[in-house]
C-alpha cells in the first residue's frame, strides 16, 4: 500500500524541479494527482508519462483567481474529490535592493506570495467537504535567514510562513494540516539559467557559491524535496501542522558567508 492510496493532491508548478517529481513520487505512492503549470507541453507530458488513469494537466498561473478555480473543479470533476495541495509553484529574482524595479518585485509577489494565498483559499472548501486534508506550502531557507541581493524572493518566501502558521490555525477545526517546506539550494531549473529559468544569476557562479556555504558539501535534489512534501502530505505527521521544515544540507546551522 501507498502512503497517499484514495488521496487526490493538486501540485502547482508541476511541470519539472520540485513539482514534478512531487507529482511523480505521489502517484507511485497512490495518490490522483493534478499537474499545474504554465509550461503547458512540459505539464502535460509529465502527466502523460505518469498516466492517464492517476494524473491529468491543466493551465495553471496561479496569480488568477479564475485559474485556480478551474483547477480545483478539474480535480474533482476528474478524481470526485481534493483532499491535498502542494503550493510548489515559485520564481526567483536576482537583484540588489536599490535596483530592483517596483515591476519585477510585483512579479514575484504574484506568483510566489499572491500565488500561495489564492491556492489555500481555493482548495480549502474542497479540502473541508472531503472531511480533511493536507496543504504544503513550498516556502524558502531566505525566509528564515537574510541573504543579498533576494528582497523580493525573501519578501514573499517569508509571507509564505507567515501565512502557514495562521491558516493551519484557522483550519485545524476542519482537519486541514498546513505546513512549509523550506529548501535551501535545490539543483532544479532555477538555478540553471541556461535551461530555461530566468533568474537574473549565472549558473555556474550559483553552483560554486552554493558549493561554499553547505556543510554537506552539495546543493539539494528535487526528490528529497518531494519526500518531504510526501511525509507532510500523509498520515506519517497526522500530528504535525503550522510549521516549516528546513531542507539545506545545513546551510543555517550557522554557516556564515
Amino acid at each position: 500500500m501507498g502512503k497517499l492510496d484514495g488521496r487526490v493532491v493538486i501540485i502547482s508548478g508541476a511541470a519539472r524541479g520540485q513539482g514534478e517529481q512531487e507529482a511523480r513520487l505521489f502517484a507511485a505512492e497512490g495518490a490522483n494527482v493534478l499537474l499545474g503549470d504554465v509550461l503547458d507541453e512540459q505539464g502535460a507530458a509529465v502527466a502523460r508519462e505518469i498516466g492517464p488513469d492517476v494524473a491529468r494537466y491543466i493551465r495553471l498561473d496561479v496569480g488568477r483567481e479564475e485559474d485556480w478555480a478551474a483547477a480545483v473543479q478539474a480535480a474533482s470533476d476528474a478524481f470526485g474529490k481534493v483532499d491535498g495541495l502542494v503550493n510548489n509553484a515559485g520564481i526567483v529574482r536576482f537583484n540588489a535592493l536599490a535596483s530592483t524595479p517596483l515591476e519585477e518585485f510585483e512579479q514575484v509577489v504574484r506568483v510566489n506570495q499572491t500565488g500561495c494565498f489564492l491556492g489555500m483559499r481555493a482548495a480549502a472548501p474542497e479540502l473541508a467537504a472531503a472531511g480533511g486534508g493536507t496543504i504544503v506550502n513550498v516556502s524558502s531557507y531566505a525566509a528564515l535567514s537574510g541573504m543579498a541581493y533576494l528582497t523580493s524572493y525573501a519578501a514573499t518566501k517569508a509571507a509564505i510562513v507567515g501565512m502557514t502558521r495562521v491558516a493551519s490555525m484557522e483550519l485545524a477545526g476542519k482537519g486541514i494540516r498546513v505546513n512549509a517546506i523550506c529548501p535551501g539550494a535545490i539543483d532544479t531549473p532555477m538555478t540553471h539559467p541556461e535551461e530555461g529559468a530566468d533568474t537574473g544569476a549565472d549558473a555556474g557562479a550559483l553552483a560554486e557559491f552554493y558549493a561554499q556555504l553547505i556543510p554537506m558539501g552539495r546543493i539539494g535534489r528535487a526528490d528529497e524535496v518531494a519526500r518531504l512534501a510526501l511525509f507532510l502530505s500523509s498520515e506519517d505527521s497526522s500530528y504535525i501542522t503550522g510549521q516549516p521544515f528546513v531542507i539545506d544540507g545545513g546551510w543555517l546551522s550557522g554557516v556564515s558567508y
